[in-house]
């Protein structure tokens, strides 16, 4: 089955991260590393990547298959993810106009 390719969500301002300003694409490249680092988590709480128990893993399987998990985060957080990321740099935003 072919899927259509994934638009990334834009950060809620409706700009383009290149066309943020240099502090507020900051906050949108930290809020994109936060999500990615939740869904990384999320994944390997669901069991993704877990060794299995019969044939097949190995040394080489449990050292890397951390990297796997953090890197299947990253490419859903890059393409759109689960909107973790808007709601932090929103957050981040707010934060940074109340100082």
């Amino acid at each position: 089955m072919d899927l259509p390719p994934v638009q990334p969500i834009l950060p809620p301002t409706s700009q383009k991260p290149a066309q943020l300003d240099a502090k507020d694409r900051a906050a949108w490249e930290a809020a994109t590393e936060f999500e990615a680092a939740f869904l990384a988590e999320m994944l390997k709480t669901a069991g993704l990547n877990a060794n299995p128990s019969g044939f097949g893993g190995g040394a080489g399987e449990e050292a890397f298959s951390s990297f796997l998990t953090q890197e299947y985060g990253r490419l859903l957080a890059e393409r759109g993810g689960v909107g973790v990321a808007e709601q932090v740099f929103e957050s981040i935003k707010q934060r940074n106009e109340s100082r």
